[in-house]
């Protein structure tokens, strides 16, 4: 595959002809970045075959339990992070000490990526975050102020204006994979705007119900049915029309325990209370209930009341705080909210694998081995997440389950099983993970694992399994085979006793993975990677430092592939020199550029030997169990160049 390029062609000029819209791509590096829509002329003249192609989600929904539809008390997340588009905006990963994320999904409903700009698509990372543990993602559509007003008038002028503007809500929402909108308008409408928003809301909910299966559309509580804008901080006939458009409202923070009541009582909200998602702000701006630490107060009143809730800013814990107490403090805050949220149980299929890693770290470990040292963030790389419990116990025992990054076995963090066994308890239990494993007629392996294989032990069980055990140490690997009919698995504990005494004992330890493997398909072939190629490609020369009259090379390209996904972990990315104008230099050594978790990865900034030259790009598959894939099914492609 030969590509040749002058060097001498201005980088500008080539970054322009090459990409077909720069908007998705830094401007220095030609990383791929996730972004916003920041008018609505940019709204109505978005195209699909110019939408980015690295932004699209790549993790189906997971079901869970209890579903969305049937669940009587929701929560919405609204993540509001200092404007959105931060480190986040890399869709390939960041080099960040301290990153904000989120992992303690198994608590919330509905995820909403929030930011100021007019049209706000989530990035990729953040949907299949929310994806692996069946939480929906949404964007947000918000106009504000004067400038929002103008926005309204012109689409919301007659019916083939909103409906053109909701046709392309809709094509953008099926195209990046995510799973609806927030429509927020915090600015005054026109008689004829007002007039024409309940049949924009409910066109549009019609219309991406029907393209993207499992979707929804909320509106933010701010305008009234009479067209000026006055928050209600309740549901009531001032702004019903618009929650009859739509599936829920999300009301405005500033409510009291009388406007719960009322909403209690309403006629309107009758068979509707879990649609009706109370607005929290963490913050605590203005006069409301809780928020901060106190949040858990909101809560319990909008549960006493059985409506859903929407908690506005929970990064109030990253933003307001020390940035290296952030895991304690996210812990603390979700702890406190844990009596009135639900616990939901996401259903999975074999294999299940997770490493517990939360998507950011302070190294990048593989089989307990450091594969880069130094500081990361990419929530592609978060697995799906355990459960996060701090337990009190009788005579000042406690247990708890949290993220430690200090050592991990793939990714950037383990989990971390501590406490103490109080005098008077010969052992505790801590439940580490709830959900749904089904399994059929056929043997089940489960190989949770942190340390390198040098043991292991064989459990035999009463028929059916009441419990499931497994005896292991530290620096040893466990494993069982069973056959199960018909079952499924729900929970998963650590159990921690005492050798002998009675006095205090306090214990920590960390867990590194957890595969609940089917042992049939063990034996299931190993893929190829297919059909690797090249495209987007930018060069571009600089001056190496230290020495002004040398020039580097750099080569910037996009690579993509065909591999079964479901199979893999994820991709390594590597190069190395085959020829260049020495022939006594031998052909170089792979080196890893990066990981991908797609079939899709941007190369760039990669510094290449003068031209004339010949490098060849390797894509490894990391099988989602572990098993290393035979070099000759690796994909492979040369790139030839001269000046």
């Amino acid at each position: 595959f030969f590509l040749f390029f002058n060097f001498n062609v201005r980088k500008e000029h080539l970054w322009s002809s090459l990409l077909h819209c720069t908007i998705h791509y830094d401007p220095d590096t030609t990383e791929p970045i996730s972004c916003s829509l920041k008018s609505l002329d940019e709204l109505l003249s978005w195209k699909r075959n110019e939408a980015s192609p690295f932004n699209v989600a790549t993790v189906p929904l997971a079901s869970r339990y209890p579903p969305l539809h049937s669940c009587p008390r929701r929560t919405l997340v609204s993540h509001d992070m200092m404007g959105g588009y931060l480190e986040d905006r890399f869709i390939q990963g960041a080099e960040m000490e301290t990153p904000y994320a989120f992992y303690h999904w198994e608590y919330i409903d509905i995820f909403n990526y929030f930011s100021h700009q007019m049209i706000t698509i989530p990035p990729a990372v953040w949907t299949n975050a929310a994806h692996k543990h069946g939480v929906l993602s949404i964007g947000t559509f918000i106009t504000e102020w004067t400038d929002g007003a103008k926005t309204c008038e012109a689409f919301l002028a007659d019916e083939e204006s909103y409906r053109a503007t909701a046709d392309k809500l809709v094509q953008i929402s099926h195209c990046y994979g995510f799973d609806g909108w927030l429509i927020n308008i915090e600015n005054v409408l026109s008689e004829t705007a007002v007039k024409n928003t309940g049949p924009f809301l409910r066109y549009l909910t019609d219309q991406v119900h029907e393209r993207v299966p499992g979707s929804v559309v909320i509106w933010y509580d701010s305008v009234l049915k009479n067209g000026s804008l006055k928050w209600q901080n309740e549901l009531n006939d001032d702004n019903r029309m618009f929650f009859d458009a739509c599936d829920g409202i999300f009301t405005n923070y500033n409510w009291t325990e009388q406007s719960l009541e009322w909403m209690k009582s309403y006629s309107a909200a009758q068979g509707r209370f879990a649609d009706i998602y109370v607005g929290v702000d963490v913050f605590a701006r203005g006069k409301v209930v809780g928020g901060k630490f106190e949040t858990n107060k909101a809560l319990e009143l909008i549960r006493k009341y059985e409506f859903s809730t929407a908690i506005f800013a929970p990064g109030w814990v990253y933003e307001c705080h020390e940035k290296a107490d952030f895991r304690q403090n996210q812990d603390k805050f979700w702890n406190l909210l844990s009596a009135f949220v639900y616990i939901h149980r996401p259903s999975y299929s074999l294999p299940f694998i997770s490493s517990f890693c939360q998507g950011f770290g302070k190294s990048m470990y593989w089989r307990g081995q450091v594969e880069m040292k130094r500081s990361w963030f990419n929530l592609h790389a978060q697995e799906i997440q355990p459960l996060y419990l701090s337990e009190d116990l009788n005579n000042g025992g406690w247990l708890r389950t949290r993220g430690c990054s200090e050592d991990a076995w793939i990714g950037g963090s383990s989990l971390m099983v501590e406490g103490m066994i109080p005098s008077g308890l010969s052992e505790v239990c801590a439940r580490y993970w709830s959900f749904c494993v089904h399994w059929s007629t056929k043997n089940f392996n489960q190989t949770p694992s942190f340390c390198p294989f040098v043991g292991y032990f064989l459990s035999t069980f009463p028929w059916p399994p009441r419990h499931l055990y497994l005896l292991s140490t530290s620096h040893q690997w466990g494993c069982f085979l069973l056959k199960m009919i018909g079952c499924s698995l729900r929970e998963v504990c650590i159990r921690v006793s005492r050798d002998e005494g009675d006095e205090n004992v306090s214990f920590n330890c960390r867990i590194g993975e957890i595969m609940l493997l089917d042992a049939e398909s063990l034996e299931a072939p190993l893929q190829s990677v297919e059909g690797i190629c090249v495209n987007d490609v930018v060069w571009h020369t600089g001056a190496l430092k230290g020495d002004g009259h040398t020039l580097k090379v750099l080569l910037n390209v996009t690579l993509r592939w065909q591999y079964p996904t479901q199979q893999v972990r994820h991709f390594w990315i590597y190069w190395r020199h085959l020829r260049g104008p020495d022939p006594r230099i031998p052909p170089g050594p792979l080196t890893l550029i990066g990981r991908s978790y797609s079939t899709l990865y941007r190369v760039a900034e990669l510094e290449v030997p003068a031209a004339p030259g010949l490098i060849e790009l390797v894509v490894e598959p990391v099988s989602r169990e572990g098993f290393k894939v035979p070099e000759t099914q690796w994909g492979r492609r040369t790139l030839s160049y001269s000046a």
